[in-house]
């Protein structure tokens, strides 16, 4: 980074950059795309705040929560110096919304925050390509793999939308991210040899704890009688709505200023329990996954997990919450086996064959159309349209454009064919849901060191167990197999290989009797080592 920018960095906004930050701040302005993985309370922000410095256009910044946009508008206002910021977003009254265009028009702001479903709007992308665009940042972009094509389906239209305005740079910041989600996030945004970042998934200073439960009441009453106990702040996550308010109320019975969170609260009950959040006048939120992106709040003390998380990388994403200013802090599992099956139950699902069918049929044979147009052409509601395009690209049988949607070259040429395509290509996506499942079930279960277990699973081993969750107190971690990369010199973690059946993979971790590989079309497996080398069952490519 130039002297003169790091010095314009420190005047602005006080803040002394960490080589890993200006390594992706040099990317990014020298015209490359770039994936930073980097804790929580790392300064992901930073990067794209202190790029618009130095860039001419202006800094897009596509993210999840209009709550965690707007705390980045306040944050810049809190430096006199700093260039100015807008959100544009559904909450917000038409006067605001014609005020904030203005701005950008006249080139008031240089940093533009709103939601992909804005993004997706062809007004938008028109008015940010007029106004002229210098980067395009993607925060919390690990929800461009996770929730998929049945989810938020318009962070999957990111890639068409980058193009619209004009292909600038590329900026994705997520907090997690293991090898084949960092691939996905890659992929589906259309980067163009990406620095990718990834550093720092060790957090020391939590607590890694998992209490098995055989029954579902005793463990509700295990949960409750945990945080009731539990000093300081702290986050309850729940796989439903309804056991948000459940677990609020018998709190409340216990005397924790508890509060419920999901997606369904109007946007003032959300920010309500936020703002007491952080206030302090609430002591506990009980949340579905919704709660937590974004959240600057240091001192959260615990999190607890009352049901299973959908894979690994949303549980290290959650607990991550906690113990942000550095101080110990808790996180807890309750685990029963069972509970695994709803997480199945999320994780399965496609798009009906006559949705498939009617999409492809709405694109034309030669050109393309705008994904808004959809619908209305395939006569579906919006959102089926939106998940079957997106299935539909990601079986490679549409494609992507700054035009809009287009039949693949090389793609079926009946709407039969494409659906069984998309159907295939779906069920290959379960399969690796499902894997990521059966790895969430092997790090409750395991009685090896659990923080071992999940720097392995990102690729980040550590040589001894770490003395920080239950299984070291309790001394099975130092007689258990865990990833210690006993074998990173044959298989080093990120190595390429290929297998007969499962096709291309990507080593995760070793240990001293086996490894474990991630496979694009079967997901996470854990192979013996012995087999792997008497057998041949993996080459190095």
């Amino acid at each position: 980074m130039h002297d003169a920018l790091r010095t314009r960095a420190a005047e602005v906004f006080g803040w002394q950059l960490r080589p890993d930050q200006q390594t992706v701040i040099d990317a990014v302005l020298a015209g490359r795309d770039a994936l930073a993985v980097m804790p929580t309370g790392s300064g992901k922000s930073a990067i794209y705040q202190v790029a618009g410095l130095a860039l001419d256009g202006l800094v897009v910044v596509v993210s999840p929560l209009v709550a965690l946009q707007e705390d980045q508008v306040v944050g810049l206002a809190q430096h006199p110096d700093a260039p100015k910021g807008v959100t544009v977003n559904a909450t917000k009254r038409s006067r605001d919304l014609t005020e904030a265009w203005e701005a950008v028009t006249a080139g008031d702001v240089r940093y533009v925050f709103l939601a992909p479903e804005q993004l997706a709007k062809p007004d938008v992308q028109d008015r940010l390509r007029d106004a002229g665009v210098g980067l395009v940042t993607v925060d919390e972009a690990h929800c461009v793999s996770s929730w998929g094509h049945d989810f938020r389906p318009d962070y999957l239209a990111l890639g068409e939308a980058i193009e619209r305005l004009g292909r600038p740079p590329v900026l994705a910041l997520t907090a997690t991210g293991s090898a084949p989600v960092r691939d996905d996030v890659v992929a589906r945004l259309g980067m163009r040899d990406p620095l990718v970042l990834a550093a720092g998934f060790d957090r020391p200073e939590l607590r890694l704890e998992v209490r098995r439960h055989e029954d579902d009441e005793g463990k509700r009453e295990a949960v409750v009688a945990q945080v009731a106990g539990l000093p300081g702040a702290g986050v309850v996550y729940v796989a439903t709505r309804a056991e948000t308010l459940v677990y609020a109320d018998e709190l409340v019975e216990h005397g924790r200023r508890a509060q419920p969170y999901h997606a369904g609260l109007r946007v003032r009950d959300r920010e309500r329990v936020l703002t007491g959040f952080h206030d302090g006048s609430v002591e506990v939120v009980v949340a579905t996954s919704a709660f937590g992106m974004g959240i600057d709040k240091p001192d959260v003390r615990f999190v607890v997990h009352a049901d299973v998380p959908e894979s690994v990388d949303a549980y290290y994403q959650e607990v991550g919450r906690a113990g942000r200013d550095g101080d110990d802090a808790l996180a807890t599992l309750h685990y029963r086996a069972e509970d695994l099956g709803l997480r199945r139950f999320f994780a399965s699902g496609s798009p009906r064959p006559a949705s498939l069918r009617a999409v492809f049929d709405a694109v034309p044979a030669s050109g393309a159309i705008a994904r808004t147009d959809l619908p209305d052409a395939s006569g579906l509601a919006a959102r089926t349209a939106g998940r079957a395009v997106n299935a539909l690209v990601e079986a490679g049988v549409l494609v992507d454009g700054h035009d809009g949607v287009a039949r693949a070259a090389d793609g079926p040429a009946t709407a039969d064919a494409a659906a069984r395509a998309a159907k295939e290509r779906a069920h290959e996506r379960e399969r690796v849901e499902e894997s990521r499942i059966a790895m969430m079930r092997e790090f409750a279960e395991t009685q090896g060191c659990r923080r071992q277990f999940l720097l392995g699973y990102f690729g980040d081993e550590l040589a001894e167990p770490c003395g920080n969750c239950d299984t070291c107190t309790a001394g099975t971690a130092a007689v258990t197999h865990a990833a210690d990369g006993s074998h990173d010199a044959e298989w080093p973690p990120d190595a390429d290989v290929e297998h007969a059946e499962w096709g291309h993979g990507t080593v995760m971790s070793t240990e001293d009797d086996r490894l474990t590989v991630f496979f694009e079309s079967a997901g996470y497996r854990t192979l013996a080592l012995a087999d792997v080398e008497d057998r041949h069952l993996l080459e190095r490519v």
